[in-house]
């Protein structure tokens, strides 16, 4: 977008924090829309840098949805430790036991069956199979 804008042209966003991920960030994006000569606003937040009050605004806006997102991002560490602590850990659970995944590795290494074969065996994707291969032969 940065490399289309030109003077004249004004840059809408619905929020700020659908602009940029930091305030250090946003403040560079809005250098580099004032240096072509454009005018920003974000209709969420009712700013418009066509005016001073709007570039005040702005900065302001901006510092404070920087903080929410270190907020978030410190509620969500939290979090992740608290569930730690009691034994659980995020992403998808296994789709294969340990009894299962031995099985495949051992299937697949010894050449009983393809790695493909494997795959159709236990329903699941040949490159989960070979996954389950590479940890297996890096044990070995």
């Amino acid at each position: 977008m940065l490399d289309q804008v030109r003077a004249g042209d004004v840059v809408v966003v619905w929020k700020l924090d659908r602009l940029s991920r930091s305030l250090k960030d946003l403040l560079h994006i809005m250098d580099r829309v004032e240096v072509t000569g454009a005018d920003f606003r974000s209709l969420t937040e009712a700013i418009d840098t066509s005016v001073p009050a709007g570039r005040m605004m702005m900065q302001m806006v901006g510092a404070f949805a920087e903080f929410e997102r270190a907020m978030v991002r410190e509620r969500t560490r939290a979090g992740l430790a608290a569930a730690a602590i009691h034994g659980r850990r995020g992403g998808r659970r296994p789709k294969l036991t340990v009894a299962q995944r031995d099985l495949v590795a051992r299937l697949v290494l010894n050449g009983e069956r393809t790695g493909s074969e494997a795959a159709r065996l236990f329903g699941v994707n040949p490159a989960t199979v070979s996954r389950i291969v590479a940890v297996a032969r890096s044990r070995a």
